[in-house]
């Protein structure tokens, strides 16, 4: 089997975590060359995106797109580029294309909700979000509040935040924005006549009153009235996509069913709204199983996902999630490592969303479960940035799992290489080292690495710090820790390879 993917960007995530769900199952992945795709802030070149797409389309077995990279050059680029509405709808006709060479093969795509980070950085957003990022994400949740609860309040509230943003600036990001609505709405359009057949429209970094929650109520709107030829969802979530496309891929060609159990110490603690989103945890896990093509039950299942709920207090560990009552964040974690291993002793197949806190894990959980080697049991584990990369992740990689022992061609070794990985980024960098790098180098928590000797540094500490981390997680040294890298150059993302030891016990 050969799955064909546009990434959403060229950062490890988004290209190595695909590769390695596929590689899980015995699957390859292919994706454009390098030189296609974007980097950072540059856009990728979109025609020849099209052109390599419209080309491996054919002979693949299945079509994964993300279209802010078809259409924009990349997730940064949709949101920064100045390119006519016109132009971007144009690009559209690539998957006319590929529908028309290759009518049999299934296309999955996925566009986002463009987002109105609640910051004023401006790395990833046009070059004004540094003095109004901050207004112009409360002015889409004003505009919504006004939208669905028209008062004088909101009306002033609205008023007040369109003084504090030149009008230029204003109609700038709007039109940015209408040009993506438009888009999604076009996709729509593409999903009703059947040119593919899945769309997914996610969101990032948004909130329970924000534009782009406003602008998916649109949406689903235009879903509910026209005849959908194929499956259409609507979850929090971004750079976990790319993942779950290929796991979508993997369990529609095994022609069997995955069915997927969501379970947690307390129900009660899934109605949390996690940071940067904007629907309770439960409806967002059960939308990330959905959209992998699996069936959620309560009893029967294939494997069962447990989740470590998010924090009321919507923390990240990064900014102080560790100044939290001790005595609570010990019994929650406590509460989920026992109804891990609870599970394990039953002979399930465990996977664990760890999304306590955003861009860490819970090292009180991580490291329970790892002194009795219960951690090396799971199929999957996950606990970086927002609940929906986690929750994405975490499904992707435990179904390739499942999928591949069905056909016999599962990879153990790539299953343990990414469950190390994932615990010695979540926990060992994002929970850990990332704060000694960044502090060491007198870094905000962003962290850009400015020259590159401070960089160096940092990759040096960064290695030393992870090397040591992995050596106690897996003692029989059966993976060495290589290549750390910043891809960005800020300390906020790392990359590293894990590669197999030579002579290392499997």
């Amino acid at each position: 089997m050969k799955i064909a993917l546009v990434p959403l960007d060229e950062r490890p995530v988004n290209t190595g975590l695909p590769r390695a769900v596929g590689a899980v199952a015995g699957v390859e992945v292919v994706l454009p060359d390098a030189g296609l795709l974007p980097v950072q802030r540059d856009a990728g070149d979109v025609a020849g995106l099209a052109t390599w797409l419209e080309g491996v389309a054919p002979d693949a077995d299945a079509v994964c797109v993300c279209l802010d990279t078809l259409l924009y050059g990349g997730l940064i680029a949709a949101r920064t580029t100045d390119d006519a509405t016109a132009a971007v709808l144009a690009r559209l006709a690539t998957l006319e294309r590929v529908r028309e060479a290759a009518p049999g093969v299934p296309v999955d795509a996925v566009s986002l909700v463009m987002r109105a980070s609640n910051s004023y950085s401006d790395g990833e957003e046009p070059l004004y979000w540094s003095q109004y990022g901050k207004e112009l994400h409360a002015l889409g949740g004003a505009l919504q509040h006004l939208f669905e609860e028209p008062t004088v309040a909101y009306d002033d509230a609205v008023a007040s935040l369109e003084r504090a943003v030149p009008a230029d600036v204003r109609a700038d990001f709007e039109r940015r924005r209408l040009r993506n609505h438009q888009v999604n709405l076009s996709c729509l359009d593409l999903l009703s006549r059947g040119v593919v057949d899945t769309l997914f429209v996610t969101a990032d970094d948004t909130a329970p009153y924000a534009a782009g929650t406003l602008e998916q109520r649109w949406l689903a709107h235009w879903a509910r009235a026209l005849p959908l030829a194929g499956t259409f969802l609507m979850h929090p979530g971004a750079d976990e996509v790319g993942a779950i496309l290929v796991a979508r891929a993997l369990v529609r060609s095994s022609g069997r069913p995955v069915r997927v159990r969501i379970a947690a110490s307390r129900v009660e603690e899934l109605g949390v709204v996690p940071a940067y989103e904007n629907v309770p945890l439960v409806q967002s896990a059960q939308r990330q199983v959905l959209a992998a093509g699996c069936d959620v039950v309560e009893e029967g299942e294939d494997l069962v996902i447990v989740l470590h709920p998010a924090h009321p207090g919507r923390l990240s560990w990064s900014l102080g999630a560790g100044d939290v009552d001790p005595d609570v964040e010990t019994d929650v974690a406590a509460r989920t490592a026992a109804l891990v291993r609870a599970l394990l002793a039953e002979g399930k197949t465990v996977a664990l969303a760890d999304v306590r806190y955003t861009n860490g894990s819970d090292p009180r959980l991580v490291d329970d479960l790892a002194g009795d080697g219960s951690f090396l049991q799971l199929a999957a584990y996950g606990g970086w940035n927002t609940a929906g990369n986690t929750l994405g992740s975490v499904v992707a990689l435990a179904v390739a799992q499942i999928v591949g022992r069905r056909a016999g061609t599962v990879d153990d070794d790539e299953r343990l290489r990414q469950l190390l990985h994932r615990a010695v980024e979540d926990r060992g960098y994002q929970a850990g080292a990332r704060d000694q790098v960044r502090l060491a180098a007198g870094l905000p928590d962003h962290g850009t690495l400015y020259r590159d000797d401070d960089e160096a540094a940092a990759e040096e500490q960064a290695a030393k710090l992870l090397g040591d981390y992995l050596a106690a997680l897996d003692p029989e040294g059966r993976f060495t820790l290589t290549g750390v890298r910043y891809p960005w150059h800020r300390t906020f993302e790392i990359d590293f390879e894990l590669r197999a030891t030579a002579g290392a016990a499997r």
